[in-house]
């Protein structure tokens, strides 16, 4: 089991916080760029690629939900343990968040690939 200092997760959950809010006006901009691309395209091939993108911006909403839900789940941890016990807080360790960190990742690259392709289309339809 590996081990990190309650600080550092502490800093990286509150990193990862203000990176998802971030993410989700993102998405907001990108909804509302689609949404001018449907209105002024009503080919059936525009709107099915503008309902596509719809999806897949859905599906990252949800993603980013489901992120900062386990992030506040493993902030509830560290609270837990520093009530436990609140001595020298700056030198303990508590068990990796390497799974979360992992997702976060897999969620940045997939969301920045998506932003792309996604800004791509509205080059060529806008």
């Amino acid at each position: 089991m590996k081990t990190e200092k309650i600080y550092t997760q502490h800093d990286e959950n509150k990193e990862w916080t203000n990176s998802l809010l971030f993410y989700k006006d993102d998405l907001k901009v990108l909804t509302r760029r689609l949404e001018e691309v449907a209105a002024k395209n009503n080919s059936k091939e525009v709107q099915m690629l503008v309902e596509q993108f719809q999806n897949r911006l859905l599906i990252q909403r949800a993603q980013i939900d489901t992120l900062n839900h386990a992030i506040n789940v493993h902030n509830d941890i560290i609270v837990n343990e520093v009530k436990q016990n609140g001595i020298a807080v700056d030198h303990r360790s508590i068990e990796d968040h390497s799974v979360l960190r992992e997702n976060m990742k897999s969620f940045e690259m997939i969301f920045k690939s998506l932003r792309a392709e996604l800004k791509n289309f509205l080059s060529v339809w806008m």
